[in-house]
């Protein structure tokens, strides 16, 4: 009987120990493979871990800090989260739901007396479910925060003026707002600020000492990446895109070392170390399929990974893939990105971060983690696959050029002034000095160059905005009537005496 549990023993120790070995190899050919592919997408940072079985087995950073500098990432540099933070506000509603303080099918209303949108129907239909899902019947409002200057309270408060783009819970259209919206519930039933509330309830439990609900917390950190674009075929560090005011929808900022804890308690069924931080049932729903997702409106990648079907769940893009449920969700600010994925059949979960905007390798790396812990090796070239994706060979199209020997019809006189839209806020054309210049809302920039006739084009003061079109338009009575940008009327404002 002794030699029979020496020999159990020895047989438990060889199996552990090659498991161990393949681990550490599939490790190194991870690493590999992503320096390889850094080479191909050349993002100036990266970071990166991987959970596997309960056990956080990689987090390393790649590259610098800022291009040009000898500030290497390390697995404590502060990336944003941008969009995955909203998984942590649809956990945080969880952690609610736990609590007793609200249900999934609660009226937002309920909440938030004073929560309002143009139809009254969707106002008074609309649940905490249906802030998380994407479903609201409302069309993408980020004109909201991104053209304008405006405090959350604001921006909620104008959603009362944009109309319904389809039916209730009919459609999927990518929604901030109402992940904002989702915020103010969890302040007004917690009573706490949802930052707070993040702290105490997550980022404390899981021992998350680096992650940071707002970018106000971080400013002064000296360990973080600093946001790149690539202009004109150069990479070129950019101001940091702050969304401190949409808050829940995407402010976070954390390193690669917390999100790999945040991974390993998402795999481990909402459980850390032993204590239950969300009930089984409560924590299943997150991960629910809630609201099938249009072709039109989902990755790219489906054009390679080829899904069978696209859902959405509280807080989570999923499809299938090699017959596997894929959890994921994408953070992309100006010059920055992330990605979580998971596939909990498999208890695997990679977490990616990256300092230039829209580098999709961090999809790359993704479905090669996926793919190097389910064969134990890598099958597919993905960094290739989706590198000729995303940057298609670009056709031989000639610029348009300005008719030439044109003339405005109005003069630069009759131009300048206030123009008004009822949703996207004020334009103000002025003279600096020999130049036209556009404020918009006094958050957007431009300087106005003449093009042809009554058309001038827009060179941004933020260099990442690509240049377009303006046009005066004049009306009957011969005088200013309006101009036209970006697809919207803003009608001349005529001062009163």
């Amino acid at each position: 009987m002794k030699s029979f549990f020496l020999s159990l023993i020895f047989i438990l120790i060889t199996v552990s120990s090659a498991n161990s070995q393949s681990t550490h190899r599939q490790v190194r050919l991870l690493d590999h493979y992503i320096t390889d592919a850094i080479k191909q997408w050349n993002p100036p940072g990266l970071a990166v871990t991987v959970v596997k079985d309960g056990d956080i087995i990689f987090a390393k950073g790649y590259g610098v800090k800022t291009l040009g500098s000898a500030n290497n990432v390390d697995e404590n540099t502060l990336f944003v989260c941008a969009s995955t933070t909203k998984a942590f506000i649809a956990t945080a509603m969880a952690m609610l739901v736990d609590d007793g303080k609200l249900n999934w099918s609660d009226k937002v209303i309920d909440h938030l007396p004073t929560f309002q949108l143009q139809d009254p129907y969707i106002t008074r239909e609309l649940t905490i479910k249906d802030l998380l899902t994407h479903r609201s019947g409302i069309g993408n409002t980020d004109y909201l925060w991104s053209l304008m200057t405006i405090s959350s309270d604001s921006a909620l408060y104008k959603m009362r003026e944009v109309k319904a783009s389809y039916s209730l819970r009919s459609s999927f259209v990518y929604q901030n707002l109402m992940y904002l919206a989702a915020g103010k519930v969890i302040e007004s039933v917690s009573g706490m600020t949802w930052e707070q509330f993040l702290q105490d309830r997550i980022y404390t439990p899981l021992k998350m000492e680096d992650t940071y609900a707002l970018y106000k917390r971080v400013k002064q950190i000296e360990n973080k990446a600093d946001a790149h674009y690539n202009i004109d075929e150069e990479i070129t560090k950019i101001d940091q895109m702050v969304v401190d005011n949409m808050g829940p929808a995407g402010s976070m900022w954390s390193s690669i070392n917390d999100m790999g804890k945040w991974i390993k308690f998402l795999l481990d069924n909402g459980i850390h170390n032993g204590d239950t931080l969300i009930k089984s049932t409560t924590f299943r729903e997150l991960f629910k399929p809630q609201q099938i997702i249009p072709e039109s409106q989902f990755y790219p990648t489906q054009k390679v990974t080829k899904p069978n079907w696209r859902t959405y769940g509280l807080g989570w893009f999923q499809h299938d893939y090699r017959g596997k449920m894929v959890q994921f969700h994408t953070g992309s600010l100006a010059g920055m990105v992330a990605i979580a994925g998971m596939i909990p059949e498999e208890n695997i979960g990679v977490y990616v971060m990256g300092n230039l905007d829209h580098v999709e390798l961090r999809h790359a790396i993704m479905y090669t983690t996926f793919d190097l812990f389910m064969d134990g090796k890598i099958t597919r070239d993905w960094s290739t696959e989706l590198y000729a994706l995303y940057h298609p060979e670009k056709e031989t199209t000639k610029e348009p050029k300005p008719i030439e020997n044109t003339k405005p019809s109005l003069t630069e006189a009759n131009i300048l002034g206030s123009y008004s839209h009822d949703i996207f806020g004020e334009v103000e054309i002025s003279k600096n000095g020999e130049h036209l210049v556009l404020n918009l809302n006094n958050t957007v920039y431009g300087r106005l160059k003449h093009w042809h006739y009554d058309t001038y084009q827009v060179a941004f003061k933020k260099k990442e905005w690509r240049k377009t079109k303006l046009t005066f338009r004049m009306g009957a009575n011969g005088k200013i009537s309006h101009l036209n940008i970006f697809g919207e009327q803003f009608n001349y404002r005529i001062e009163e005496d």
